[in-house]
């Protein structure tokens, strides 16, 4: 698999978490800060990806 594709991949996966916090903040505030930590992973992860 190809380094663009895994860093496409997690930046997907993490606009999915980011969305997924938005949309849960309202209900469970607990959950929706899990979700948010997970899409800053998968975009940390994304771009160190790239980088290295």
């Amino acid at each position: 698999m190809s380094d663009a594709l895994v860093a496409l991949l997690l930046f997907a996966v993490g606009g999915f978490l980011a969305g997924g916090a938005v949309t849960t903040w309202k209900n469970s505030r607990v959950a929706a800060v899990a979700l948010a930590v997970a899409a800053l992973l998968a975009v940390g992860g994304a771009v160190a990806w790239l980088s290295g």
